[in-house]
């Protein structure tokens, strides 16, 4: 976003992305916001010059790793928690952390997710990084709310590449799966709220399927209370060296 502030500026309208309720996290509603300003160099959009269309959007942040699988933060809302505790406290950090991929609805045939993880590596390289890592969020859970994200993320194709297509691109970029994260993104709001975003109700309390989820949303009558902990994905990328081809739409 330093190179050409403009440009930040058309950002992507999140409504073309997500579906209403994953703009409500508890830990991202403190954290998003300050992205821009604690971590300029690290968002960034892909151009289209000749359309002179901003096409895509990444947002990504450091954080220190050793590497080890099982000492990765235990789901998107405490690694980015991480990356502002270590960013502020000036602790040294070797690891970029895909935190969104955001590509509108209307560009998802394009190619564009390879290219916006390319950027993202290049983002790796130019901070001089040593691990790109994502808790993804698999695109097709929501079609399987009720099966358990350490199930739904062992299933394979006949052909052996993952289930899930998004999934599958960090696959075929050289990614593999690292854990299940059963409760990654918690989002804790009023029942009317959830109602709002889901365009549902909700009359008794009780576990409830609704458009888009990956999981169920526990809701509490009684407290006015409806919570949610949507699953993710660790997938671990090949080590970053200084031979990562740059993307060739990258502003950052």
């Amino acid at each position: 976003m330093t190179e050409r502030p403009d440009l930040w500026k058309r950002k992507i309208n999140s409504l073309d992305v997500w579906p209403e309720y994953n703009m409500h996290g508890n830990v991202a509603d403190r954290f998003w916001d300050l992205l821009d300003d604690e971590f300029p160099d690290f968002q960034f959009v892909l151009y289209d010059e000749e359309a002179d269309e901003v096409v895509a959007e990444g947002h990504t942040g450091p954080f220190g790793w050793d590497g080890v699988d099982a000492h990765l933060p235990a789901g998107f809302d405490p690694a980015l928690e991480l990356v502002f505790a270590q960013g502020r406290a000036g602790a040294p950090v070797n690891t970029l952390c895909a935190l969104a991929a955001e590509i509108p609805r209307g560009n998802r045939s394009r190619g564009l997710a390879t290219e916006i993880l390319g950027a993202m590596r290049t983002i790796a390289q130019r901070q001089g990084l040593t691990h790109l890592v994502a808790p993804v969020r698999p695109s097709w859970k929501e079609r399987y709310p009720l099966t358990p994200i350490e199930r739904y993320i062992q299933w394979r194709r006949e052909d052996g590449l993952l289930f899930d297509p998004w999934m599958r691109v960090h696959e075929r970029l050289g990614a593999r799966v690292a854990g299940a994260l059963p409760e990654s993104f918690g989002i804790t709001a009023k029942v009317s709220d959830w109602e709002s975003w889901t365009g549902m109700v909700f009359p008794e309390s009780g576990e409830y399927v609704f458009p888009e989820c990956l999981a169920t949303v526990s809701i509490d009558r009684e407290a006015g209370v409806g919570s949610y902990w949507e699953p993710n994905v660790w997938m671990v990328h090949p080590p970053v060296t200084a031979a990562s081809v740059p993307s060739r739409n990258l502003i950052v």
